[in-house]
């Protein structure tokens, strides 16, 4: 399991499709998937979780949904994926609980690794990616979206400071486990930077894949 995290805004969905793209390309077997959701009961819960006011759950509440979601995502997507021998490519996974409950939402990293024992055990992704961006960048690129999953985003640059902060921090903590790329880049430079990140890390002799619509 693959994961690409980050800030809201920093090109997760255009760089986990095309991720795909380049596995596919290799002759790999791979799927796509995302959080909060992957999984019909786990994108029931990411409507309560990213649509309304910010001020509508509070960390707590956030995080015990976002381990409910993704209990059920891994129970009925990654796991049977993994088993079956293909890459998983996941759009979010448990840093960003992380790094939006945990630090800039004030719970502390022991909280959230308690829940995370009980819902998931050990299983941890054979590598996460985190794309940085400056959050000011982050939100402009996220408004352009549009939509109604913005309620992460109305809790403003402060907050998305302190997530972007969490993600650094939680990513110097593990050398093996996290690579940390610069996403003030060109979609183009991104991707490349990705894929030599993966190849180093598995020899898969990937190429770059331009987005997939």
């Amino acid at each position: 399991m693959i994961v690409i995290d980050g800030v809201d805004g920093s090109g997760k969905g255009v760089q986990t499709r095309r991720l795909l793209q380049s596995l596919i390309d290799a002759g790999q077997s791979a799927i796509l998937t995302r959080e909060p959701g992957g999984s019909p009961a786990a994108e029931d819960i990411r409507k309560l979780l990213v649509t309304g006011e910010p001020d509508k759950w509070d960390s707590m509440t956030e995080l015990l949904l976002m381990y409910a979601a993704r209990r059920a995502h891994l129970r009925d997507t990654v796991w049977p994926a993994l088993e079956s021998g293909r890459w998983v490519i996941s759009d979010r996974f448990a840093d960003s609980s992380r790094a939006f409950q945990g630090i800039a939402g004030n719970l502390g990293l022991d909280t959230v690794e308690q829940v995370h024992r009980i819902a998931l055990g050990d299983f941890r992704p054979a590598l996460v990616i985190i794309l940085d961006l400056p959050e000011s960048i982050a939100l402009q690129r996220a408004d352009k979206r549009g939509g109604n999953e913005n309620r992460f985003e109305k809790k403003g640059q402060d907050y998305q400071a302190r997530v972007r902060d969490a993600f650094l921090q939680i990513a110097a903590s593990d050398t093996g486990q996290y690579v940390v790329i610069d996403a003030d880049q060109s979609m183009d430079q991104v991707s490349a930077a990705i894929v030599d990140a993966i190849n180093q890390r598995f020899d898969l002799g990937l190429l770059p894949a331009r987005e997939i619509t």
